[in-house]
């Protein structure tokens, strides 16, 4: 199943939407101020496979901005071998 991300085009919020199918239709509200404006948004992340320096593990980082100049960023373990 997809999952896609949008930004509502009023508000600025960017929310994320699982399809059944990629053929799926429907009717994409915001979640904050229920505009019916938004746009499909490319979703960031960045992953490193590998050991690092000094032998650490990979992490995987993904970083999210919204409106007013905020921005928050996940941190998660890497693959553990």
């Amino acid at each position: 199943m997809p999952i896609y991300e949008f930004r509502c085009i009023k508000c600025g919020h960017i929310f994320e939407k699982i399809f059944t199918s990629s053929e799926e239709q429907v009717d994409l509200v915001c979640p904050e101020c229920s505009a019916t404006s938004v746009d499909r948004v490319v979703s960031v992340t960045n992953y490193a496979m590998g050991t690092g320096p000094q032998g650490k593990q990979p992490k995987l980082n993904t970083k999210t901005c919204g409106p007013g100049n905020t921005c928050s960023t996940l941190e998660l373990p890497g693959h553990s071998r």
